[in-house]
């Protein structure tokens, strides 16, 4: 059998080195942001935070229909849709509203008195 005849080496042009050099230096920079931020992200606890949480879906035995849903609740994101919120937040702004009415009827009331009372000096010679 007769050997196939090999090329020879190829050889790297200065542009190309160059240009390959300015790759690799691009790769290590993007990869140098990338490991601060994910050290940023494991000092600040989110890493250790998402991991429970997805761990927490993973052992849920009957996986809930929108997994974003679960996520959001479960790191205190999620406002819940339940209606007895809602009915206190309409009662809370009823109430303010009764507080506002009462307080101007105390600031008439107080005024309407204060025509009836003798002056301060008045009850001071008696």
């Amino acid at each position: 059998m007769g050997s196939a005849a090999q090329s020879p080496p190829a050889t790297v042009s200065g542009a190309s080195y160059a240009a390959a050099a300015v790759t690799m230096a691009h790769y290590k920079a993007a990869d140098s942001k990338r490991e601060q931020f994910r050290r940023y992200l494991e000092k600040s606890g989110v890493l250790d935070t998402l991991t429970k949480v997805l761990v927490a879906l993973y052992e849920e035995p009957e996986k809930p229909n929108s997994a974003l849903d679960f996520l959001k609740h479960h790191l205190g994101a999620a406002t819940p849709e339940n209606p007895e919120i809602e009915l206190l937040r309409l009662e809370l702004a009823e109430m303010k509203e009764k507080y506002e009415a009462i307080v101007e009827e105390n600031k008439k009331l107080k005024t309407k008195l204060a025509q009836y009372e003798p002056p301060q000096e008045e009850k001071r010679a008696e």
